[in-house]
């Protein structure tokens, strides 16, 4: 699974992070936000979804627009334990 965290500037591209980064970050935490970005595929959040839930957390995934143009929207997560 390849995830990417929400870019921060438009012209920057997403940075990769790892499934054992948002783990020890889940663990870490009672609840968490993450903002993914719209070049992740809606396939894998719904393996991360998949996964967290197997481990009893609750998982709350939506689409935050930004802008007016289709391609302006990113992923948001929230994860609690």
């Amino acid at each position: 699974m390849d995830l990417k965290f929400a870019r921060t500037d438009i012209t920057a591209k997403p940075k990769k992070v790892e499934l054992d980064k948002i783990e020890a970050t889940v663990e870490k935490e009672d609840s968490v936000i993450f903002y993914f970005d719209r070049d992740n595929s809606h396939k894998d959040l719904l393996e991360l979804q998949d996964h967290f839930e197997a481990k009893g957390k609750s998982f709350y995934m939506s689409e935050v627009k930004y802008g007016l143009s289709d391609n302006e929207y990113m992923y948001q997560v929230h994860i609690i334990r």
